[in-house]
C-alpha cells in the first residue's frame, strides 16, 4: 500500500507524531479556538441584537428552543467528531489508501444522517416544543426560529464535516479563515434583517444559516482544490473494508451517544425549567451564552488533544499520549481557574452587555447562576479533557456511561430539584453532574489505560 508523504503533495498537514507535544497541540489549537470564538459570535449574536432590538422574551423564544436545537445538530456533530478521530489514526499510519476510505465513508453515513435529521426535525418540531412546555407567550417565535435553523440542517452539517476532515490532518488554520468571514457576514445580516428590515427572531435564524452556508460552501470547495490526495478518487474508494466501517460507525455512534444523551437530558431538564417563567429562560439562557463562550478554550485544547492522541494512536506512540495528557490538564485547569475568577468579578457587566436588560430579577439570577457554576469549572476542564482524550484511544463506552450519568441527574433534577427549589435547582444541577463525571472517567481511565497502551508498546518494540 502506498505511503502518504506530505512531502509529494500540496497538502497542508500537520504530522503529530513528532515534536514537542505542548507544541503541537497550542499550534492546533490557537486557530481552532479563534474559530470556535466567531462560532460562538453566531448565537452570541443573535442574543445581542434581538436583545437589544426585540426584548427579553425574544431572548427568551430563542432560549427555549437551544436544547431541542442542540439536541437535533449534536448527534451527528458527535458522529462527526468520531469519524474525524478515525481519519486522523489513519493519516497517523500515513496510508493513503486507507485515508482515502476513511473519508469515504465518513461523506457517505454523513449524508444518510443529514436526510433522515432533517426529515424527522422538520416533522416533529411542534409537538417537541409542546412537550418542553415552551410558554405559550413565546411558543410562536420560538417554533419559527428552530424551523429555519433545521431546514438549513444541511449547511450547518457539510461545514462541520469539512472542518473535521481538514483538522484530522492537522490544519485547523483553514476552516478558521472561512469561519470568521461567515460569522462576519452573520452580524451584517443580523443587523439587517432584525433591526433594519424588523424581520424578528425569523431574521436572526436565516442570518444564522446564510452564514453557515458560505463557511460551508468556502471549505468544501477549498478542500476539494487542496486536498485531492486524501479525498475519495474512484468507486473503489467507497467500498470501505469492513474492519474501517465497523469502527467509523463503532466511533461515531460513541461520540454521538455522549453527545445525544448529554443534550437529550439538557432537553428534559429545560423542560422543567421552562415553566418557571419567561424571566428564568432568558437569565439561563444569557448565562449559558457566557458559559459556552468562556469554555471555548477548554473544548479547543481537549480537541487538539484528541487529534494528537488519535494520530500518535496510530503511530503507537502512547508515551507521546500520556506526556500530551499530563500538560494538557494542567493548562486547562489554569484557564478555567482564570475564567472563574473573572465571571466572581464581572458576571454582572457581562449580562447587561449581552442582553440590554434592565430587568433586575432577571440579571440577578443569571449573576447567580453563573458564579454556581463558574466555582466548577476546573472540575469541567477535566471532564471534557478526559473524555475526549478517551474517545480518541479507544475508550468507547466509558464516555457513554458517563453520559448516561449526566442524563441520569438531569432527569432527577427535572423530577424532584426544580420543582421544590426552584431556580437554584438549575443552577447547582450541572456542577453536581460534572463532578460525578468526573470521578467516574478518572476511575475509568486508570482502570483501563494498561489495556489500551500496552498492546502499543509491544508492537512498537517488535518493529
Amino acid at each position: 500500500m502506498k505511503k502518504l508523504n506530505k512531502k509529494e503533495t500540496s497538502m497542508q498537514v500537520v504530522d503529530m507524531t513528532k515534536g514537542s507535544p505542548v507544541r503541537l497541540i497550542l499550534g492546533f489549537a490557537v486557530p481552532m479556538f479563534i474559530g470556535n470564538i466567531f462560532q460562538q459570535f453566531y448565537t452570541m449574536a443573535d442574543t445581542m441584537v434581538v436583545g437589544h432590538s426585540l426584548g427579553d422574551n425574544a431572548i427568551a423564544a430563542i432560549g427555549a428552543t437551544s436544547a431541542l436545537y442542540s439536541l437535533i445538530f449534536r448527534i451527528a456533530f458527535g458522529m462527526n467528531n468520531g469519524y474525524g478521530i478515525v481519519v486522523s489514526r489513519c493519516f497517523g499510519t500515513h496510508n493513503e489508501k486507507e485515508l482515502r476510505q476513511s473519508v469515504a465513508g465518513m461523506i457517505t453515513y454523513n449524508t444518510v444522517v443529514t436526510l433522515i435529521l432533517t426529515a424527522i426535525a422538520l416533522v416533529f418540531l411542534r409537538p417537541l416544543l409542546v412537550f418542553m412546555n415552551t410558554p405559550e407567550a413565546i411558543f410562536e417565535q420560538a417554533y419559527l426560529y428552530i424551523v429555519i435553523l433545521c431546514a438549513g440542517m444541511i449547511f450547518t452539517i457539510c461545514y462541520n464535516m469539512f472542518a473535521s476532515i481538514l483538522r484530522a490532518v492537522g490544519n485547523s488554520r483553514v476552516p478558521l479563515y472561512f469561519l470568521i468571514m461567515a460569522s462576519l457576514i452573520n452580524i451584517a445580516l443580523d443587523i439587517i434583517l432584525v433591526v433594519w428590515l424588523h424581520g424578528g427572531v425569523a431574521g436572526a435564524a436565516a442570518a444564522t444559516i446564510a452564514a453557515q452556508a458560505i463557511s460551508a460552501v468556502l471549505s468544501g470547495g477549498y478542500l476539494v482544490k487542496n486536498y485531492r490526495e486524501i479525498l475519495p478518487r474512484k468507486k473503489e474508494d467507497f467500498c470501505v473494508p469492513k474492519p474501517l466501517r465497523r469502527d467509523l460507525l463503532s466511533t461515531g455512534i460513541a461520540m454521538a451517544l455522549v453527545e445525544s444523551l448529554v443534550d437529550l437530558g439538557t432537553m428534559i431538564f429545560q423542560r422543567a425549567n421552562n415553566m418557571l417563567g419567561e424571566a428564568t429562560i432568558a437569565a439561563f439562557t444569557a448565562s449559558r451564552r457566557i458559559l459556552e463562550t468562556l469554555l471555548e478554550p477548554v473544548c479547543t485544547i481537549a480537541v487538539a488533544n484528541s487529534v494528537f492522541a488519535g494520530q500518535n494512536l496510530g503511530a503507537r506512540r502512547p508515551d507521546r499520549i500520556r506526556e500530551a495528557l499530563k500538560k494538557v490538564l494542567v493548562l486547562e485547569v489554569l484557564w478555567a481557574s482564570f475564567a472563574a475568577l473573572g465571571i466572581w468579578l464581572f458576571g454582572g457587566s457581562l449580562i447587561r452587555l449581552i442582553t440590554g436588560s434592565e430587568n433586575s430579577q432577571m440579571i440577578q439570577m443569571a449573576v447567580s447562576c453563573m458564579r454556581i457554576q463558574f466555582s466548577f469549572y476546573p472540575v469541567l476542564a477535566i471532564l471534557l479533557c478526559m473524555r475526549d482524550a478517551m474517545q480518541a484511544i479507544g475508550f468507547k463506552a466509558a464516555p457513554v456511561a458517563s453520559s448516561v450519568i449526566e442524563l441520569s441527574m438531569k432527569m432527577f433534577a427535572a423530577w424532584r430539584l426544580i420543582p421544590r427549589m426552584g431556580f437554584l435547582g438549575t443552577s447547582i444541577t450541572e456542577p453536581v453532574t460534572w463532578v460525578l463525571m468526573t470521578v467516574f472517567l478518572m476511575a475509568a481511565y486508570m482502570a483501563g489505560r494498561r489495556k489500551i497502551f500496552e498492546p502499543l508498546s509491544r508492537n512498537k518494540v517488535q518493529e
